[in-house]
């Protein structure tokens, strides 16, 4: 658009106001049904919390704190809180090194380790420790293997071992992921800077890069404490009592279901201290590059002889945290086609998850739009409060979500108690912050100058948000898609408890056959759900090459915050 049209155009818009030119989408407002429709989301991504609350309450305040002190929840939550610190900093310590070995280093196969590394998020943890209880377990493949040398019982794999190891092995690529991309944006004058000034490597790492990961460290960290204290299949098949546990076992089991509320609310609170601190510790801290634009690439670092030291290194964890995981599933499926297992119910269990986690996707699309576009377009107070409501699912648990939805939809809404519209719901209140995330990013990258050019050329909003917005942030959109549908063909606890009758999925169907050890059974559907759910984390690393090689001369990336895109972008919490 040229100067003199510009002029044109400004002097045009009515009421005159010079400020409504600068910023006409911002100082102009949300329209009403905008912002009605962004309060209803906000209204519903709060509802499971507000609902167990409610019902956690409903047999008195001294019966809840009676159930909230009680040694065998004061202990339970010394366990589950161990368990997140532990798995969050065994995750810190692989991610960061192999981060920089794939990004920084001449690691020989570097691209290659790329993509392998990250591959075990594709795994779900509940999968992944079927595998590892089949492999490791009092009869598994490996007792097997050395009962002829005289071996007749191994270590036991069950308990908080076998929990750590499951989540840190299936979680660890959320901090790769994050520190990776924080690695690639780190503008290398300040190492050369600290080498010039006499600094050896492992110094200037120490001093000089590291404190700029921090941000990215922290992000992908919360994310992990954030899994570890959602995920209910891993430590359910490995016998670890956490929260999520016997938060599922009160429910099933007992008559008084309030109680199970009530330790609903406790770790919920639990994960809030989480973020909390997470928000405590990453501050206002940011890191820019000195230079405005065309920052350079980071210079490759020799590793020297110990260049097939690292080789190994990365050779045993993707042989543990991916190799192990495909062997076992294959393993068990030779074997139950063998022994007549009907592989065409796979097809139904897979059309099954596909079909629930496909309308989660496009319901949490369609639910995230009028949020995105409030903080987007038009920030303010009630902005800002209707995109942190729409993060509460974040801070949820699926269990808590799940628990709360079955309590509102049998006393509330029986109508669609056990349905398929229940259970959409409540992946749409679980995933909401991805889409939101990924949709936000993608607005602020569109001038509003476009829209408000639309406009004055006579395209209505709706026009204009179908023929100039929304082909502007389609990648967003896809990739919004991609990010819940991932998390939503691994959910576990909100799909057992609240499919429909007799729908069953991939899930369900892994979980029901690994409780009670029919690893054949499991198997077909397992191998099937691994499969299906590295097409959209491929989709997303392929998105993520293509962005590399031109961050490092986009100016624009310059003004990113390190760790919000990553943060706001990276698969969420689920189990």
């Amino acid at each position: 658009m040229s100067a003199a049209t510009s002029r044109v155009l400004d002097h045009e818009v009515d009421p005159g106001s010079r400020r409504a030119r600068r910023h006409p989408a911002r100082t102009r407002g949300p329209s009403p049904g905008l912002l009605l429709a962004g309060l209803a989301v906000a209204a519903a991504a709060v509802l499971p919390a507000v609902y167990l609350v409610i019902r956690a309450s409903e047999p008195g305040v001294d019966r809840m704190l009676e159930v909230a002190t009680a040694g065998r929840t004061m202990e339970l939550l010394v366990r589950t809180a161990l368990l997140a610190v532990s798995v969050t900093g065994a995750s810190i310590l692989i991610a960061v090194p192999l981060a920089w070995l794939t990004v920084r280093s001449d690691l020989p196969l570097r691209r290659m380790w790329v993509v392998l590394t990250a591959l075990p998020l594709a795994i779900p943890t509940y999968v992944g420790g079927f595998t590892f209880v089949a492999a490791l377990g009092p009869r598994g493949l490996v007792q097997g293997w050395l009962a002829p040398l005289g071996v007749d019982r191994l270590p036991s794999i069950y308990g908080f071992p076998g929990a750590w190891l499951a989540l840190t092995l299936f979680t660890y690529p959320y901090v790769l992921l994050t520190v990776r991309a924080a690695l690639r944006r780190i503008d290398p004058a300040l190492e050369e800077a600290s080498r010039t000034l006499g600094r050896g490597r492992i110094a200037t790492f120490w001093h000089v890069t590291l404190p700029q990961l921090r941000p990215s460290i922290t992000a992908g960290a919360l994310l992990v404490a954030l899994y570890t204290l959602s995920d209910f299949g891993a430590v359910s098949l490995l016998r670890f009592d956490s929260f999520t546990r016997v938060i599922f076992a009160q429910y099933r089991g007992s008559l008084d279901r309030s109680a199970a509320a009530t330790l609903g609310l406790m770790l919920m609170a639990l994960t809030l201290v989480v973020l909390t601190a997470e928000t405590r510790t990453r501050g206002r801290s940011g890191y820019h590059r000195l230079h405005g634009s065309g920052a350079r690439a980071s210079v490759t670092t020799p590793l020297g002889r110990w260049r097939w030291p690292a080789f190994a290194a990365c050779s045993v964890l993707v042989t543990i945290a991916l190799a192990l995981p495909l062997g076992v599933i294959g393993y068990w499926l030779a074997r139950g086609i063998a022994a007549g297992e009907p592989l065409r119910l796979t097809t139904t269990l897979a059309a099954n998850s596909v079909v629930a986690s496909a309308l989660g996707a496009v319901a949490a699309l369609a639910a995230a739009w009028p949020v995105a576009v409030l903080a987007a377009r038009h920030p303010g107070r009630v902005s800002g409060l209707i995109e942190r409501a729409s993060f509460t699912g974040y801070a949820l648990p699926g269990v808590v979500v799940a628990l709360s939805l079955v309590f509102f939809g049998a006393r509330v809404v029986p109508a669609v108690y056990q349905t398929r519209t229940l259970l959409v719901f409540a992946y749409v209140v679980l995933f909401l912050p991805q889409a939101v995330g990924a949709l936000r990013a993608s607005l602020l990258q569109v001038p509003p100058s476009l829209e408000e050019a639309s406009r004055l050329l006579g395209k209505r909003r709706l026009a204009t948000t179908r023929q100039v917005v929304f082909p502007l942030v389609r990648p967003g959109v896809l990739a919004g898609l991609a990010l819940v549908f991932l998390t939503c063909m691994k959910e576990l606890p909100a799909t057992l408890l609240l499919a429909p009758t007799g729908h069953a999925t991939l899930a369900t169907q892994v979980w029901n056959a690994t409780s009670e050890a029919f690893f054949g059974r499991a198997a077909a559907p397992a191998l099937a759900l691994v499969l299906l759910s590295s097409l959209p984390m491929a989709l997303l690393v392929l998105r993520e090459s293509e962005r590399e090689p031109s961050s490092s001369t986009d100016p624009s990336a310059d003004r990113l915050p390190l760790d919000d895109p990553v943060r706001r972008s990276a698969p969420g919490p689920t189990s």
